[in-house]
């Protein structure tokens, strides 16, 4: 249950105009909320809590929400459908990273992908340019996928919130969480995913990871076909009960600090 306090601070959300001054209530409230469980005394659920139980959902009081802990294949879906252009945040030119293999399969698929690097600008990443940050993008983005430590993203939700135009989504890597910081995105109305990887979901949701001999978990009356160069596949495949693959509920149960490659 969420309690009378998280319950006012949500009313106070939904009544703000704008998504900036739902932002400035959102940050006064992460605050209180950190220094209330460091001196534990904390007697309220954090926003995210509140919004896991949905209670509140794009500034709207009792729409449920996302489950963080479990995504419906078809929430996945739709987002891997409907996004075109990805900015991916800690993208490495160095091609035994694992943001280089999922840079490099996103772009084959057809994504518009930008790698974003202040370390790597005058560089580019299988022919896309590096760019320094966010605000340096000369055009909308769909999606900002995180390939940071989990206590970098926060610093990068406020920096997508500083953008004129809002991305769809906030995509975490494997590894990566932080519900504060999607608790402050969905707030401003941007679908959050956490601990998952688009290119494994991809692969899986369109049963392409099927060639490696790998269970998709995906039923088709045909097999997926090898993809070519900029080759979008069909992601309406339907999925069986269970669909996730067994790499990314190994990590989301125990977590991965390896991975990421930018600290």
């Amino acid at each position: 249950m969420v309690c009378p306090a998280s319950l006012s601070y949500m009313t106070v959300v939904s009544q703000q105009p704008d998504s900036k001054s739902k932002m400035q209530i959102a940050d006064k409230w992460i605050a209180s909320t950190k220094d209330q469980h460091a001196r534990g005394v904390a007697k309220c659920v954090t926003p995210s809590g509140a919004i896991r139980s949905g209670a509140i959902h794009n500034g709207k009081i009792g729409k449920p929400s996302m489950d963080h802990d479990a995504y419906n294949d078809a929430y996945i879906r739709g987002i891997l459908t409907d996004v075109k252009t990805i900015a991916m945040v800690g993208a490495s030119p160095v091609n035994v990273r694992p943001s280089y293999f999922a840079f490099k399969y996103l772009a084959e698929r057809g994504y518009d992908m930008i790698p974003i690097n202040p370390g790597q600008v005058g560089k580019s990443l299988v022919g896309k340019p590096f760019v320094a940050s966010l605000r340096d993008i000369d055009r909308p983005i769909d999606m900002v996928d995180i390939f940071r430590n989990s206590d970098r993203a926060m610093s990068i939700v406020d920096e997508v919130l500083s953008l004129p135009t809002l991305p769809k989504v906030i995509w975490m890597q494997l590894g990566v969480r932080n519900d504060m910081a999607a608790a402050k995105a969905e707030a401003a109305g941007i679908k959050v995913v956490m601990n998952r990887c688009p290119k494994i979901e991809y692969g899986r949701l369109t049963s392409e990871i099927q060639w490696m001999g790998v269970n998709s978990r995906t039923l088709s009356s045909k097999r997926a076909p090898i993809p070519t160069s900029g080759m979008r596949l069909s992601l309406n495949r339907t999925s069986v009960g269970g669909g996730a693959t067994a790499a990314a509920d190994r990590v989301a149960t125990e977590g991965n600090e390896t991975k990421k490659d930018v600290p």
